[in-house]
């Protein structure tokens, strides 16, 4: 019995008790080097798998892809001087809703095929009504073609309308509509029931009449650093400016408006 007992400690831990205490330490350093050289290959090989870069989503905003070609942004609100708004915000040639000289101004990107802009939408009609004057909202657009093919379709469309006064009319009706607004029929009736004359619109629509508006408002998109939908941009009283990345509820928008006033 007491042979076999000493069988039993040899084992791997015999091949560590031969060791010196400082062999011991430095088998132990070697090994853990090994170890974060294994998980960082991984790391890498993912990286390399999902084409060279990362993605960037918003906090339940649409993603873009790193093929994209546009700049990330932060997932998080942080106050910052350095946003760009370009070309500067312009009473005449942007579509804005609320008090012109309001103190805080809210610059949406938006694409009228995303599914959180059209949650975030809502919100943004509540933030006028709460605030009254004090708030004013902008709206640009940022479609994302690559995932959603009709959102371009869609920005002409509203353009269109603008071009017959009823830009928030028919916006608030493509959003309330967003999952079957990308046909013709739709988009048409959706004229016609907002009042314009459906005849001019869909002239407009065919000719991508405001094809260039739309492409300078995604432009200015990815001047701001926005990879998503919806982006947004609180603009201060000081020109200070915070991004929301994403959808962000009616009490996390009043979180960074009440500061401001």
């Amino acid at each position: 019995m007491h042979q076999e007992h000493n069988t039993k400690q040899q084992g791997p831990m015999s091949f560590l008790n031969s060791f010196s205490p400082m062999q011991t330490f430095v088998f132990g350093i070697v090994g853990g080097v090994m170890i974060l050289c294994t998980i960082g290959f991984f790391i890498l090989l993912g990286v390399i798998l999902n084409g060279g870069g990362l993605s960037v989503a918003n906090t339940d905003g649409e993603r873009v892809p790193p093929t994209a070609g546009v700049p990330s942004a932060p997932t998080a609100p942080t106050p910052s001087k350095t946003v760009k708004i370009e070309p500067p915000i312009d009473n005449k040639a942007d579509h804005i809703r609320g008090n012109i000289n309001a103190k805080v101004t809210i610059v949406e990107y938006s694409d009228f095929e995303c599914p959180f802009c059209s949650r975030f939408h809502p919100t943004m009609q509540q933030v006028l009504a709460d605030y009254g004057d004090d708030v004013r909202w902008v709206y640009r657009h940022f479609p994302l073609e690559s995932i959603h093919p009709t959102a371009r379709k869609r920005s002409l469309a509203s353009e269109c309308a603008a071009d017959q006064g009823k830009f928030w009319e028919y916006t608030d009706l493509l959003f309330e509509r967003f999952e079957d607004a990308g046909s013709d029929p739709v988009l048409s009736e959706i004229a016609s029931t907002v009042g314009l004359n459906v005849g001019e619109f869909t002239s407009c629509l065919n000719d991508k009449k405001f094809d260039a508006e739309v492409q300078s408002d995604i432009q200015a998109a990815s001047a701001a650093g926005c990879t998503g939908t919806p982006c947004s941009i609180v603009v201060g009283p000081d020109g200070s400016t915070t991004p929301i990345n994403g959808a962000f509820p009616l009490d996390r928008v009043k979180a960074l408006v009440d500061p401001l006033l």
